[in-house]
């Protein structure tokens, strides 16, 4: 007797129940752009017409995000929808991914919860002139070799 399983519509397809790491993944980083933005769940929900349940939902992985919303939200977020796939590894890809880029292997995204680096980040992305953004690039990366070696 063969045994039919039914899933219900939305489900993963895990056996478990749990939530593809994909889905996880470009909730994370639709957490990631909204939080430096410093927009609120209940802002972005609005501006996408869901409720900000449903914005919790797709951040944490239980509800997956289709092409159109993931199109609606690169938009609201003003970000390519790429960047929802950047920084995706192999584990959770399943392999590599062509033109995903690899995540880099001091990155942790617990520190992105860190006000200092929140701000940081939103002071950075409002310089406007690309020469500016460089040298504070560089300025940057030279203070934190300094302050390593010491």
């Amino acid at each position: 007797m063969t045994t039919i399983v039914k899933r219900r519509r939305g489900s993963r397809g895990s056996p478990d129940g749990k939530p593809n790491p994909i889905d996880i993944h470009v909730g994370s980083r639709v957490r990631l752009r909204r939080t430096l933005l410093g927009m609120s769940q209940e802002k972005l929900g609005e501006a996408i017409g869901l409720t900000f349940q449903q914005v919790q939902k797709y951040e944490r992985g239980a509800n997956r995000i289709g092409a159109s919303r993931l199109f609606e939200l690169s938009k609201v977020l003003d970000v390519p929808v790429s960047f929802f796939f950047d920084d995706m590894n192999a584990e959770t890809s399943g392999g590599r991914v062509p033109g995903v880029s690899e995540a880099s292997p001091d990155f942790d995204s617990k520190d992105l919860s860190k006000r200092e680096i929140l701000e940081l980040a939103r002071a950075f992305d409002r310089i406007k002139d690309e020469k500016v953004r460089k040298s504070v690039l560089e300025l940057t990366k030279s203070l934190s070799r300094t302050t390593s070696e010491a």
